[in-house]
Protein backbone atom coordinates (compact mmCIF):
# COMPACT_ATOMS: atom_id res chain seq x y z
CA UNK A 1 0.00 0.00 0.00
CA UNK A 2 2.74 2.26 0.67
CA UNK A 3 3.81 2.31 -3.45
CA UNK A 4 0.05 3.25 -4.10
CA UNK A 5 -0.14 6.00 -1.50
CA UNK A 6 3.32 7.41 -2.67
CA UNK A 7 1.55 7.22 -6.40
CA UNK A 8 -1.20 8.45 -5.32
CA UNK A 9 0.22 12.07 -4.10
CA UNK A 10 2.65 12.27 -6.62
CA UNK A 11 -0.12 12.10 -9.59
CA UNK A 12 -2.29 14.47 -7.97
CA UNK A 13 1.02 17.26 -7.26
CA UNK A 14 2.21 16.55 -11.25
CA UNK A 15 -0.74 16.73 -12.61
CA UNK A 16 -1.32 20.65 -10.87
CA UNK A 17 2.19 21.87 -12.09
CA UNK A 18 0.88 20.70 -15.38
CA UNK A 19 -2.26 23.32 -15.02
CA UNK A 20 -4.82 20.77 -14.78
CA UNK A 21 -8.09 22.65 -12.53
CA UNK A 22 -7.80 21.70 -9.07
CA UNK A 23 -10.98 20.18 -8.27
CA UNK A 24 -11.29 18.20 -11.70
CA UNK A 25 -7.34 16.83 -10.65
CA UNK A 26 -8.73 15.69 -7.19
CA UNK A 27 -11.57 14.01 -8.48
CA UNK A 28 -10.00 12.22 -11.06
CA UNK A 29 -6.74 11.30 -9.09
CA UNK A 30 -9.68 9.96 -6.04
CA UNK A 31 -11.39 8.07 -8.93
CA UNK A 32 -9.18 6.09 -10.58
CA UNK A 33 -7.02 4.90 -7.38
CA UNK A 34 -10.31 4.71 -5.64
CA UNK A 35 -11.57 2.12 -8.66
CA UNK A 36 -8.40 0.58 -8.82
CA UNK A 37 -7.53 -0.24 -5.34
CA UNK A 38 -10.84 -0.08 -2.94
CA UNK A 39 -13.47 -0.76 -6.04
CA UNK A 40 -16.53 1.70 -6.93
CA UNK A 41 -18.92 0.62 -3.73
CA UNK A 42 -16.02 2.33 -1.86
CA UNK A 43 -17.50 5.76 -3.20
CA UNK A 44 -21.52 4.33 -1.42
CA UNK A 45 -19.64 6.78 1.36
CA UNK A 46 -18.99 9.63 -0.78
CA UNK A 47 -22.78 11.59 -0.46
CA UNK A 48 -22.26 11.30 3.05
CA UNK A 49 -19.11 13.59 2.86
CA UNK A 50 -20.45 15.90 0.57
CA UNK A 51 -23.55 16.21 2.80
CA UNK A 52 -21.45 17.73 5.43
CA UNK A 53 -19.82 20.22 3.51
CA UNK A 54 -23.25 22.00 2.12
CA UNK A 55 -24.40 21.29 5.37
CA UNK A 56 -21.96 23.05 7.26
CA UNK A 57 -23.47 26.29 8.49
CA UNK A 58 -19.88 28.21 8.98
CA UNK A 59 -19.21 27.75 5.47
CA UNK A 60 -21.90 29.85 4.38
CA UNK A 61 -20.11 32.67 5.82
CA UNK A 62 -17.68 32.26 2.99
CA UNK A 63 -20.01 33.57 -0.09
CA UNK A 64 -20.82 36.18 2.50
CA UNK A 65 -17.51 37.79 3.11
CA UNK A 66 -16.89 37.62 -0.65
CA UNK A 67 -19.74 39.49 -1.73
CA UNK A 68 -19.06 42.20 1.04
CA UNK A 69 -15.62 42.64 -0.39
CA UNK A 70 -16.44 42.64 -3.91
CA UNK A 71 -19.48 45.25 -3.11
CA UNK A 72 -16.48 47.26 -1.26
CA UNK A 73 -14.42 46.77 -3.82
CA UNK A 74 -16.92 48.57 -6.31
CA UNK A 75 -17.58 50.89 -4.25
CA UNK A 76 -14.36 53.27 -4.75
CA UNK A 77 -13.65 52.94 -0.87
CA UNK A 78 -9.67 51.31 -2.01
CA UNK A 79 -9.18 54.89 -4.30
CA UNK A 80 -10.28 57.35 -1.48
CA UNK A 81 -8.08 55.29 1.40
CA UNK A 82 -5.05 55.64 -0.70
CA UNK A 83 -5.44 59.36 -1.62
CA UNK A 84 -6.67 60.18 2.31
CA UNK A 85 -3.49 57.90 3.82
CA UNK A 86 -1.10 59.76 0.92
CA UNK A 87 -1.59 62.68 2.16
CA UNK A 88 -1.63 62.18 5.81
CA UNK A 89 2.10 60.31 5.42
CA UNK A 90 3.20 61.64 2.33
CA UNK A 91 5.75 63.94 3.93
CA UNK A 92 7.49 61.02 5.80
CA UNK A 93 10.05 59.90 4.70
CA UNK A 94 8.96 56.33 2.90
CA UNK A 95 5.27 58.61 4.17
CA UNK A 96 3.45 56.62 0.46
CA UNK A 97 5.36 52.96 1.30
CA UNK A 98 3.37 53.76 4.85
CA UNK A 99 -0.14 54.77 3.59
CA UNK A 100 -0.03 51.84 1.27
CA UNK A 101 0.48 48.89 4.44
CA UNK A 102 -1.94 50.99 6.18
CA UNK A 103 -4.60 50.86 3.62
CA UNK A 104 -3.87 47.26 2.61
CA UNK A 105 -4.39 46.21 6.43
CA UNK A 106 -7.58 48.22 6.30
CA UNK A 107 -8.66 46.27 3.17
CA UNK A 108 -7.89 43.59 4.12
CA UNK A 109 -10.31 43.92 6.98
CA UNK A 110 -13.26 45.32 4.85
CA UNK A 111 -12.58 43.45 1.52
CA UNK A 112 -10.36 40.82 2.10
CA UNK A 113 -9.68 40.16 -1.71
CA UNK A 114 -6.06 40.14 -2.56
CA UNK A 115 -6.69 40.21 -6.35
CA UNK A 116 -9.00 43.39 -6.31
CA UNK A 117 -7.04 44.81 -3.48
CA UNK A 118 -3.59 44.28 -5.18
CA UNK A 119 -4.91 45.38 -8.41
CA UNK A 120 -5.99 48.41 -7.52
CA UNK A 121 -3.38 49.80 -5.47
CA UNK A 122 -1.20 48.80 -8.51
CA UNK A 123 -3.58 51.06 -10.18
CA UNK A 124 -3.75 53.98 -8.11
CA UNK A 125 -0.74 53.78 -5.76
CA UNK A 126 2.17 52.68 -7.81
CA UNK A 127 2.01 55.20 -10.49
CA UNK A 128 2.43 57.64 -8.03
CA UNK A 129 5.34 56.51 -6.04
CA UNK A 130 7.37 55.86 -9.16
CA UNK A 131 6.65 59.34 -10.02
CA UNK A 132 7.87 60.61 -7.18
CA UNK A 133 11.31 58.37 -7.62
CA UNK A 134 10.41 55.74 -5.23
CA UNK A 135 12.31 52.66 -5.80
CA UNK A 136 10.41 50.46 -8.21
CA UNK A 137 12.03 47.39 -6.20
CA UNK A 138 10.07 48.62 -2.89
CA UNK A 139 7.05 50.24 -4.75
CA UNK A 140 6.04 47.11 -5.96
CA UNK A 141 7.64 44.56 -3.26
CA UNK A 142 5.25 46.87 -0.84
CA UNK A 143 2.08 47.18 -2.79
CA UNK A 144 2.50 43.40 -3.90
CA UNK A 145 3.05 42.40 0.70
CA UNK A 146 -0.04 44.73 1.61
CA UNK A 147 -2.67 43.37 -0.79
CA UNK A 148 -2.06 39.78 1.01
CA UNK A 149 -2.44 41.36 4.05
CA UNK A 150 -6.35 40.29 4.36
CA UNK A 151 -5.60 36.95 4.22
CA UNK A 152 -4.40 36.86 7.66
CA UNK A 153 -5.90 40.14 8.98
CA UNK A 154 -10.01 38.59 9.59
CA UNK A 155 -12.41 38.63 8.82
CA UNK A 156 -10.48 36.25 6.18
CA UNK A 157 -11.68 34.03 3.86
CA UNK A 158 -8.87 31.41 4.19
CA UNK A 159 -9.22 31.44 8.48
CA UNK A 160 -12.95 29.98 8.19
CA UNK A 161 -11.98 27.29 5.58
CA UNK A 162 -9.16 26.58 7.72
CA UNK A 163 -11.03 26.72 11.18
CA UNK A 164 -13.28 24.25 9.21
CA UNK A 165 -10.60 21.99 8.14
CA UNK A 166 -8.79 22.08 11.73
CA UNK A 167 -12.15 21.84 13.35
CA UNK A 168 -11.20 25.58 15.27
CA UNK A 169 -14.02 27.54 15.80
CA UNK A 170 -14.20 30.23 13.25
CA UNK A 171 -14.64 33.12 15.70
CA UNK A 172 -11.42 32.17 18.10
CA UNK A 173 -9.53 31.84 14.90
CA UNK A 174 -10.67 35.31 14.27
CA UNK A 175 -9.74 36.51 17.36
CA UNK A 176 -6.00 34.94 17.51
CA UNK A 177 -5.18 36.67 14.11
CA UNK A 178 -5.84 39.97 15.20
CA UNK A 179 -2.49 40.23 17.07
CA UNK A 180 -0.32 38.60 14.59
CA UNK A 181 -2.02 40.58 11.60
CA UNK A 182 -0.65 43.48 13.63
CA UNK A 183 2.96 42.28 14.41
CA UNK A 184 3.23 41.34 10.56
CA UNK A 185 1.80 44.62 9.95
CA UNK A 186 4.10 46.76 12.27
CA UNK A 187 7.14 44.68 11.06
CA UNK A 188 6.10 45.52 7.11
CA UNK A 189 6.32 49.51 9.23
CA UNK A 190 9.76 48.88 10.69
CA UNK A 191 11.35 47.27 7.95
CA UNK A 192 10.07 50.85 5.33
CA UNK A 193 10.55 53.38 8.30
CA UNK A 194 14.47 51.89 8.36
CA UNK A 195 14.84 51.69 4.89
CA UNK A 196 13.60 55.29 3.81
CA UNK A 197 15.60 56.46 6.55
CA UNK A 198 19.00 54.59 5.78
CA UNK A 199 18.45 55.53 2.09
CA UNK A 200 16.32 57.98 1.38
CA UNK A 201 16.66 58.00 -2.61
CA UNK A 202 14.55 54.74 -2.92
CA UNK A 203 11.47 56.48 -0.49
CA UNK A 204 11.48 60.22 -0.72
CA UNK A 205 9.28 62.73 1.64
CA UNK A 206 7.25 64.43 -0.97
CA UNK A 207 4.74 67.21 -0.64
CA UNK A 208 1.35 65.29 -1.54
CA UNK A 209 -1.35 67.66 -3.83
CA UNK A 210 -4.50 67.85 -2.25
CA UNK A 211 -3.97 68.47 1.12
CA UNK A 212 -7.07 70.85 0.74
CA UNK A 213 -8.97 67.95 2.08
CA UNK A 214 -10.56 69.29 5.70
CA UNK A 215 -10.00 67.21 8.81
CA UNK A 216 -13.52 66.34 8.63
CA UNK A 217 -13.57 64.60 5.39
CA UNK A 218 -10.51 62.58 5.79
CA UNK A 219 -13.04 61.58 8.99
CA UNK A 220 -15.49 60.73 6.66
CA UNK A 221 -12.97 58.41 4.50
CA UNK A 222 -11.51 56.71 7.28
CA UNK A 223 -14.51 55.67 9.78
CA UNK A 224 -16.61 53.85 7.49
CA UNK A 225 -14.71 51.18 7.08
CA UNK A 226 -13.30 51.25 10.71
CA UNK A 227 -16.98 51.31 11.98
CA UNK A 228 -17.70 48.38 9.85
CA UNK A 229 -14.69 46.06 10.80
CA UNK A 230 -16.04 46.87 14.37
CA UNK A 231 -19.16 45.78 13.38
CA UNK A 232 -18.43 42.69 12.05
CA UNK A 233 -15.36 41.47 14.43
CA UNK A 234 -17.17 42.73 17.33
CA UNK A 235 -19.87 41.21 16.96
CA UNK A 236 -18.14 37.85 16.48
CA UNK A 237 -15.85 38.64 19.70
CA UNK A 238 -18.23 39.88 22.05
CA UNK A 239 -20.76 36.87 21.42
CA UNK A 240 -23.25 38.66 19.69
CA UNK A 241 -23.24 36.92 16.47
CA UNK A 242 -21.45 33.47 14.82
CA UNK A 243 -19.19 34.00 12.54
CA UNK A 244 -21.75 33.61 9.51
CA UNK A 245 -23.89 36.31 11.23
CA UNK A 246 -21.53 38.57 11.04
CA UNK A 247 -20.93 38.18 7.48
CA UNK A 248 -24.66 38.56 6.89
CA UNK A 249 -23.74 41.96 8.65
CA UNK A 250 -20.91 42.79 6.76
CA UNK A 251 -22.24 41.85 3.71
CA UNK A 252 -25.44 44.66 4.65
CA UNK A 253 -23.00 47.11 5.54
CA UNK A 254 -20.60 46.93 2.70
CA UNK A 255 -23.94 47.50 0.24
CA UNK A 256 -24.70 50.84 2.93
CA UNK A 257 -21.57 52.13 2.51
CA UNK A 258 -21.38 51.37 -1.60
CA UNK A 259 -25.51 53.11 -1.65
CA UNK A 260 -23.38 56.27 0.65
CA UNK A 261 -20.84 56.33 -2.35
CA UNK A 262 -23.57 56.07 -4.76
CA UNK A 263 -22.41 53.49 -6.59
CA UNK A 264 -24.82 50.59 -5.30
CA UNK A 265 -26.16 50.58 -8.98
CA UNK A 266 -28.16 47.78 -10.38
CA UNK A 267 -25.11 46.78 -12.90
CA UNK A 268 -22.79 46.79 -10.00
CA UNK A 269 -24.85 44.46 -7.82
CA UNK A 270 -25.77 42.04 -10.42
CA UNK A 271 -21.52 42.09 -11.30
CA UNK A 272 -20.94 41.18 -7.76
CA UNK A 273 -23.24 38.46 -7.14
CA UNK A 274 -21.77 36.98 -10.45
CA UNK A 275 -18.32 37.48 -9.11
CA UNK A 276 -19.31 35.63 -5.55
CA UNK A 277 -21.51 32.75 -7.19
CA UNK A 278 -18.19 32.06 -9.13
CA UNK A 279 -15.78 32.24 -6.63
CA UNK A 280 -17.21 30.33 -4.24
CA UNK A 281 -18.56 27.38 -6.33
CA UNK A 282 -14.84 27.33 -7.50
CA UNK A 283 -14.39 27.01 -3.54
CA UNK A 284 -16.88 24.47 -3.10
CA UNK A 285 -15.77 22.20 -5.81
CA UNK A 286 -12.49 22.41 -4.45
CA UNK A 287 -13.79 21.37 -0.96
CA UNK A 288 -15.96 18.36 -2.39
CA UNK A 289 -13.80 16.92 -4.52
CA UNK A 290 -10.80 17.20 -1.59
CA UNK A 291 -13.04 15.66 0.74
CA UNK A 292 -13.06 12.76 -2.46
CA UNK A 293 -9.20 12.76 -2.52
CA UNK A 294 -8.92 12.49 1.24
CA UNK A 295 -11.40 9.55 1.59
CA UNK A 296 -9.69 7.28 -1.07
CA UNK A 297 -6.10 8.38 0.77
CA UNK A 298 -7.49 7.36 4.04
CA UNK A 299 -9.23 4.50 2.51
CA UNK A 300 -5.49 3.23 1.73
CA UNK A 301 -3.91 3.88 4.78
CA UNK A 302 -2.42 7.18 3.74
CA UNK A 303 -3.10 8.79 7.26
CA UNK A 304 -1.78 6.38 9.25
CA UNK A 305 1.65 6.25 6.79
CA UNK A 306 2.17 10.00 7.13
CA UNK A 307 1.25 9.66 10.66
CA UNK A 308 3.87 7.22 11.38
CA UNK A 309 6.30 9.26 9.78
CA UNK A 310 6.20 12.29 10.94
CA UNK A 311 5.24 11.44 14.52
CA UNK A 312 9.10 9.35 14.20
CA UNK A 313 10.41 12.70 13.17
CA UNK A 314 13.26 13.61 16.11
CA UNK A 315 12.36 15.90 18.26
CA UNK A 316 8.75 15.01 18.66
CA UNK A 317 6.57 18.06 18.34
CA UNK A 318 8.86 20.59 17.32
CA UNK A 319 10.33 18.04 14.61
CA UNK A 320 7.10 17.90 13.07
CA UNK A 321 6.42 21.37 13.51
CA UNK A 322 9.36 22.58 11.85
CA UNK A 323 8.86 19.91 8.83
CA UNK A 324 5.64 21.46 8.69
CA UNK A 325 6.29 24.13 8.21
CA UNK A 326 8.90 24.17 5.90
CA UNK A 327 6.66 21.49 3.51
CA UNK A 328 3.85 24.48 3.20
CA UNK A 329 6.26 26.83 2.53
CA UNK A 330 8.10 25.02 -0.13
CA UNK A 331 4.52 23.93 -1.30
CA UNK A 332 3.29 27.41 -1.50
CA UNK A 333 5.75 28.00 -4.37
CA UNK A 334 4.22 25.86 -6.71
CA UNK A 335 0.60 25.67 -5.34
CA UNK A 336 -2.14 27.67 -4.54
CA UNK A 337 -3.49 28.34 -0.46
CA UNK A 338 -6.84 26.43 -1.22
CA UNK A 339 -4.85 22.97 -2.84
CA UNK A 340 -2.88 23.52 0.81
CA UNK A 341 -5.42 23.86 2.69
CA UNK A 342 -7.57 21.37 1.73
CA UNK A 343 -4.83 18.47 0.78
CA UNK A 344 -1.82 19.05 3.25
CA UNK A 345 -3.81 20.89 6.31
CA UNK A 346 -6.22 17.70 6.91
CA UNK A 347 -3.36 15.09 6.90
CA UNK A 348 -1.06 17.25 9.52
CA UNK A 349 -3.95 18.29 12.03
CA UNK A 350 -5.06 14.71 13.59
CA UNK A 351 -0.77 14.47 13.97
CA UNK A 352 -0.54 17.52 15.51
CA UNK A 353 -3.28 16.93 17.92
CA UNK A 354 -2.35 13.29 18.55
CA UNK A 355 1.39 15.27 19.94
CA UNK A 356 -0.82 17.50 21.79
CA UNK A 357 0.03 20.96 20.24
CA UNK A 358 -2.76 23.11 20.18
CA UNK A 359 -4.79 23.24 17.25
CA UNK A 360 -5.39 27.10 17.23
CA UNK A 361 -1.43 28.23 17.39
CA UNK A 362 -1.05 25.62 14.92
CA UNK A 363 -3.55 26.77 12.23
CA UNK A 364 -2.89 30.58 12.69
CA UNK A 365 1.27 29.76 12.16
CA UNK A 366 -0.61 27.51 8.56
CA UNK A 367 -2.34 30.71 7.72
CA UNK A 368 0.93 32.89 8.61
CA UNK A 369 2.71 30.24 6.29
CA UNK A 370 0.17 30.29 3.30
CA UNK A 371 -0.05 33.54 2.97
CA UNK A 372 3.89 33.40 1.73
CA UNK A 373 1.75 31.49 -1.35
CA UNK A 374 0.75 34.69 -2.89
CA UNK A 375 4.38 36.13 -2.54
CA UNK A 376 6.34 33.77 -3.37
CA UNK A 377 8.47 33.45 -7.31
CA UNK A 378 7.32 31.91 -9.45
CA UNK A 379 3.77 31.19 -8.83
CA UNK A 380 2.71 33.88 -6.66
CA UNK A 381 -0.59 35.11 -7.55
CA UNK A 382 -0.32 38.86 -6.29
CA UNK A 383 2.75 38.85 -7.96
CA UNK A 384 0.92 38.32 -11.67
CA UNK A 385 -1.78 40.59 -10.38
CA UNK A 386 0.62 43.60 -9.93
CA UNK A 387 2.46 42.70 -13.21
CA UNK A 388 -0.50 42.78 -14.65
CA UNK A 389 -1.74 46.46 -14.14
CA UNK A 390 1.73 47.63 -13.41
CA UNK A 391 2.97 50.64 -15.90
CA UNK A 392 5.18 50.02 -18.87
CA UNK A 393 9.03 49.76 -17.20
CA UNK A 394 8.23 47.69 -14.53
CA UNK A 395 9.79 43.68 -14.98
CA UNK A 396 8.87 40.70 -13.51
CA UNK A 397 12.23 41.15 -12.04
CA UNK A 398 11.31 44.27 -10.12
CA UNK A 399 8.52 42.89 -8.78
CA UNK A 400 10.19 39.44 -7.16
CA UNK A 401 13.37 41.39 -6.34
CA UNK A 402 11.18 43.75 -4.22
CA UNK A 403 8.82 41.15 -2.61
CA UNK A 404 12.16 39.11 -1.24
CA UNK A 405 12.91 41.35 1.98
CA UNK A 406 8.55 40.88 2.75
CA UNK A 407 8.72 37.32 2.43
CA UNK A 408 11.83 37.05 4.68
CA UNK A 409 9.60 39.52 7.63
CA UNK A 410 6.91 36.92 7.42
CA UNK A 411 9.07 34.20 7.94
CA UNK A 412 10.78 36.03 10.86
CA UNK A 413 6.80 36.68 11.82
CA UNK A 414 6.18 32.91 12.14
CA UNK A 415 9.32 32.25 13.83
CA UNK A 416 8.10 34.90 16.55
CA UNK A 417 4.74 33.28 17.04
CA UNK A 418 6.62 29.88 16.88
CA UNK A 419 8.62 31.25 19.99
CA UNK A 420 5.94 33.08 21.56
CA UNK A 421 2.82 31.43 21.67
CA UNK A 422 1.01 34.12 23.70
CA UNK A 423 0.92 36.33 20.81
CA UNK A 424 -1.61 33.93 19.31
CA UNK A 425 -3.68 32.49 22.33
CA UNK A 426 -3.63 36.49 24.16
CA UNK A 427 -6.70 37.58 22.69
CA UNK A 428 -8.80 34.99 22.55
CA UNK A 429 -7.98 34.05 26.37
CA UNK A 430 -8.92 37.27 27.28
CA UNK A 431 -12.23 37.17 25.88
CA UNK A 432 -12.90 34.08 27.19
CA UNK A 433 -12.10 35.38 30.88
CA UNK A 434 -14.54 38.54 29.67
CA UNK A 435 -17.31 36.18 28.56
CA UNK A 436 -16.71 34.23 32.13
CA UNK A 437 -15.56 31.02 30.60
Amino acid sequence: MTIWIVLMFISMIVLLFLGFPVAFTLGAVALMFGTTILGTGFFDLLPLQIWGVMTNFTLLAVPLFIFMGIILDKSGLARELIETMGILCGKLKGGLALSVVIVGALLGATTGVVGATVVTMGIIALPTMLNNNYSRELSTGTIAAAGTLGQIIPPSIILILIGDVMGVPVGRLFMAAVVPGGVLVLMFIIYISIRATMNPEVAPAIQIQGNEKSVMQMLLTLLPPLILVICVLGSIFFGIASPTESAAIGALGAMVLSALHKKLTLQNLREAVQLTTRLTSMVFLILVCARAFSLVFNGIGGNAFVFDVMTSLPGGEWGFLIVSMILIFILGFFLDFLEICFIVVPILTPIAAALGIDLLWLAILIAMNLQTSFLTPPFGFSLFYLKAVAPEGIRIQHIYKGIIPFVLIQLVTILVLIAFPDIVTWLPDLMDRIHGL
